[in-house]
């Protein structure tokens, strides 16, 4: 089972207001993600936009975050991270409760402005397997970027 829902509100970042990750068609394979703010960035700037929105998944699924093509192709716009790995045991993590962050760079140059509601991204859910070898014990124990530390 996978699902989405809203982070709690004492843990909502820039906004109060959250609006769930839809699929645009019924064959659509990725979820539009949205914005639930207003966006400015600046040409050549970046800027993490919380979506206040969790994703719950099985321990071998990943949620994997890309930019909408019009985004990249349209917008000059990229994930500042390139991809956006979201890994099942994020979900209700101590740090930010799951809060999907997806931090956009404009390349381009010109001002990217989005309105709340916008689509800013798009996110797929995909199984993985595992080495039989080389896997770790250990626990997440922090948000954003925290297995890196």
């Amino acid at each position: 089972m996978r699902y989405f829902e809203p982070i709690s509100e004492k843990n909502r970042i820039h906004s109060n207001r959250v609006f769930m990750p839809l699929r645009a068609t019924k064959n659509a394979c990725a979820y539009d993600l949205f914005t639930p703010r207003i966006v400015y960035i600046p040409a050549g700037g970046t800027d993490l936009i919380w979506t206040n929105v969790k994703a719950y998944m099985q321990p071998d699924e990943v949620f994997i975050v890309n930019v909408r093509s019009s985004g990249g192709t349209k917008l000059g716009l990229m994930l500042a991270n390139t991809v956006g790995w979201i890994d099942a045991d994020y979900y209700n993590n101590p740090d930010n409760e799951g809060n999907i962050g997806i931090c956009l760079w404009n390349r381009s140059s010109k001002v990217v402005i989005f309105d709340k509601g916008d689509k800013i991204a798009q996110g797929m859910f995909q199984k993985y397997l595992e080495a039989s070898n080389c896997n770790s014990a250990n626990d997440r124990m922090g948000g954003f970027g925290s297995t890196g530390k």
